[in-house]
């Protein structure tokens, strides 16, 4: 994969939050025992995403966007 960051100013908000809810409802991801809501998962990943946990890249392979933890970020 060739990855690379995307800095969260450079996507427009409308845009980010369609890519959190996305990331956030794919089969498969899993938040516990405890169920949480859409709105729940989101903020969650927002507030990690702004903390830095968590980044937006960009698969210039596959020309998708994703989002990834800090072990999993490409070099800057």
């Amino acid at each position: 994969m060739s990855a690379v960051r995307v800095p969260l100013k450079a996507i427009d908000p409308e845009s980010l939050q369609r890519l959190v809810e996305e990331f956030v409802t794919r089969d498969g991801t899993d938040y516990g025992l405890q169920e949480k809501t859409l709105l729940q998962k989101r903020d969650a990943v927002v507030a990690q995403l702004s903390r830095g946990d968590v980044a937006v890249v960009f698969d210039t392979e596959s020309e998708t966007f994703n989002i990834v933890g800090k072990g999993d970020l490409p070099p800057e």
